[in-house]
């Protein structure tokens, strides 16, 4: 008996076993396993721990997504959470090469997958506020949200949280150090039931006056 033999259910079945890069390997040998592979059912589950995994082409989005993890700890997290006026022209080279990977996957997840539950961003230093904003507007069945050390979040995140997290239950935003204490409070005003979690968030040194003494966006305050 050949592995094909076995049934559908079967296959997706050992399927959910490999990781995205075996369930791939495993799809370039056969038609029969390839339109495995392409199932939606196999793909409610999608966990990332490096950027590069963002570029690859061995998982599937669509309407079936319902947990996603983005925890990237590298040595590179430290260098993409510098303020962007005060990095080396090395330090911006680093960042280049990923600068818009989150931002640009977040973007297509908010399109291919409105019924997402949970989401976890974690060391997404070039994360900025519109494209979480996109997936509070798209993903109205979101319950989970938990975003630790993105830096370049603000208070315009939970302004979006205010408007659009009528079914979250869960919200972290710790170690973001552009969160500000008053919207924290907005949140805490407006969804009393939530859990909120802001580990020294409001308490880190923000975002400071570049050299031409403008300040970042993530300065701004709520009204």
């Amino acid at each position: 008996m050949q592995l094909t033999d076995l049934n559908r259910e079967c296959l997706l079945h050992i399927f959910s076993f490999l990781d995205k890069e075996n369930r791939k390997s495993m799809s370039r040998t056969c038609q029969v396993l390839r339109e495995v592979f392409y199932d939606p059912a196999l793909w409610s589950l999608l966990c990332f721990s490096s950027l590069s995994e963002l570029k690859k082409d061995n998982f599937l989005l669509s309407p079936a997504l319902r947990s996603l993890s983005i925890c990237w700890h590298t040595s590179q997290v430290k260098v993409c959470n510098i303020e962007d006026w005060a990095k080396s022209s090395f330090q911006r080279d680093i960042c280049s090469r990923h600068h818009t990977l989150v931002n640009g996957f977040l973007a297509e997840v908010s399109c291919r997958c409105p019924n997402l539950l949970s989401l976890t961003l974690s060391g997404c230093g070039h994360l900025t506020d519109g494209y979480v904003i996109q997936i509070m507007e798209k993903c109205t069945k979101l319950k989970s949200l938990k975003l630790e050390n993105c830096t370049r979040l603000t208070d315009k995140t939970l302004g979006a949280v205010a408007l659009y997290g009528s079914s979250l239950r869960t919200l972290h935003v710790d170690f973001c150090r552009n969160i500000t204490q008053g919207g924290l409070d907005l949140i805490s005003r407006t969804w009393p039931l939530l859990s909120l979690s802001a580990e020294h968030s409001a308490t880190m040194i923000p975002d400071q006056p570049d050299a031409r003494g403008s300040r970042r966006k993530g300065m701004k305050k709520l009204p």
